[in-house]
């Protein structure tokens, strides 16, 4: 990972609000980490408490490889040794929470290096849109952008952790499952461009309705700088509710003739999707690397933010034309038995679901449309309702077959059924059982979609098939 801007215990002291233990308080650290694997001596490491493991049991580890410098949260400072620490030469610095504090240190890191934010949020979407968006903004400023998934309370300060004085845009992505959490997100990036994809049914188990997941969505307008910008998404009806309410200056993209970026002519191709771009004061062609009419939404976000930046037209174009595909995300393949493979396992929700699905019913064209589909999570109460809508959804757009694995298969299932889906064409079983079923019955010009939430594990099912 690149570093950023070396720190001063000073300087960490003043991010965290956090109470000096023992050490040297003039040294300097070069970056900041929370993986003893990969930690550098001259790095703070800060001792994360994390689902699975808890960095502090890490320290003695980290110490013994040379490193100087450790954050810790007060209530385990109790069990390290002051007298060892300082015969270590230790600067250990005491919080009441790393997590909390990583974020700190990485906003005062954010204000301090001078870049301006563009934060992306929505209920699909936001991982492609932040991927072209980078493209975009990097065809004209030196820009830092999230890695992987790192989209939450730790991933995004490990982010902004990076930007140096040279990083002119730094684009984020803002992931949640609960209420406060994006407001969080946004305290620790302060955006100057808040982007909102779109709000659908996700994360519904820890944020109850519709409406929750909207007003969560929404905290991200309340942290934009107040001379900031909304880019909103104009064809989604939860979304203007939000815009109407906001005090920020708001830009919309759509298909809808009140945005100000807009797509016209969309096109599937052999290549992807293309559209004619109207941007305010001109109009070009472009195409997308990728399947999905939906993506041409993701595409008009990152366009109206290239636009709001000052990005020229044919520069927006080349940044979305050399967008590639993130891994698990409409990834489309071709077996050497002739079989096309719809790679969507990145995660589900019934909007990327219902997405997906439309644009098998495209690609597949006069052959065989077959779903393979793991449970979708943190649904709560909505679940068993959700996945039923699924199932009338593959019998109404001509699925030829379906293959099941989840607690909720049954209610896709029972949603096919009640749309009249032959029962001979469902199947429920394991991953395994589901790979071996399949390779007794596809044959030559078969399009397959795989998907599922991350949990589910659904990319070991896309990778069987084209490994066979």
């Amino acid at each position: 990972m690149k570093k950023g801007i070396p720190w001063t215990t000073a300087e960490i002291l003043a991010a965290t609000k956090g109470e000096p233990i023992t050490g040297n308080m003039t040294r300097c650290f070069s970056g900041v980490s929370i993986d003893s694997r990969e930690i550098s001596i001259d790095d703070l490491f800060v001792a994360i408490c994390g689902n699975v493991h808890d960095g502090h049991h890490f320290i003695e580890n980290v110490i013994a490889q040379g490193v100087r410098g450790i954050l810790v949260n007060r209530d385990k400072s109790g069990a390290l040794s002051r007298t060892w620490l300082m015969e270590k030469e230790m600067v250990c610095v005491a919080v009441d929470d790393t997590t909390r504090a990583l974020g700190d240190l990485a906003a005062f890191n954010r204000k301090r290096s001078a870049a301006s934010v563009v934060a992306i949020t929505g209920s699909t979407g936001k991982t492609s849109c932040r991927e072209m968006t980078a493209s975009v903004v990097g065809r004209c400023f030196n820009s830092l952008s999230t890695r992987g998934n790192f989209n939450n309370e730790i991933g995004l300060p490990l982010t902004l952790l990076q930007l140096d004085r040279s990083h002119q845009w730094a684009v984020v992505e803002l992931g949640m499952n609960r209420p406060g959490e994006i407001a969080r997100l946004g305290e620790i990036c302060s955006p100057d461009v808040g982007v909102i994809t779109n709000i659908g049914p996700a994360h519904l188990e820890g944020l109850g309705s519709m409406e929750g997941v909207m007003l969560a969505k929404g905290e991200i307008l309340e942290k934009i700088k107040p001379e900031g910008t909304a880019v909103l998404n104009a064809d989604d009806v939860r979304v203007l509710q939000l815009a109407a309410k906001t005090s920020r200056k708001v830009v919309f993209f759509g298909l809808s003739r009140d945005a100000l970026i807009r797509a016209s002519a969309i096109r599937e191709t052999g290549h992807g999707v293309s559209f004619n771009l109207e941007l305010p004061e001109e109009t070009v062609t472009v195409g997308l690397k990728i399947f999905g009419r939906f993506m041409v939404s993701n595409a008009l976000a990152a366009a109206a933010v290239g636009c709001l930046l000052g990005v020229p037209a044919m520069e927006i174009k080349a940044g979305l034309e050399d967008f590639k595909p993130v891994r698990g995300r409409m990834n489309l393949s071709e077996t050497s038995r002739g079989i096309h493979i719809i790679d969507d396992t990145y995660n589900a929700n019934p909007a990327s679901m219902e997405a997906a699905i439309t644009a098998l019913r495209s690609l597949k064209g006069s052959g065989r449309g077959i779903l393979v589909a793991g449970d979708m999570r943190e649904l709560g109460k909505h679940a068993e309702d959700l996945h039923g809508k699924i199932g009338a959804l593959c019998a109404r757009s001509g699925i030829a077959r379906i293959y099941l694995t989840g607690q909720y298969a049954e209610s896709v299932r029972a949603g096919a059924r009640d749309e009249n889906m032959d029962p001979k064409n469902i199947f429920i079983g394991t991953r395994e059982e589901i790979i071996e079923n399949l390779k007794d019955s596809l044959r030559s010009g078969d399009w397959v979609l795989v998907k599922g939430s991350r949990a589910m594990g659904m990319e070991k099912v896309a990778q069987a098939l084209r490994d066979w």
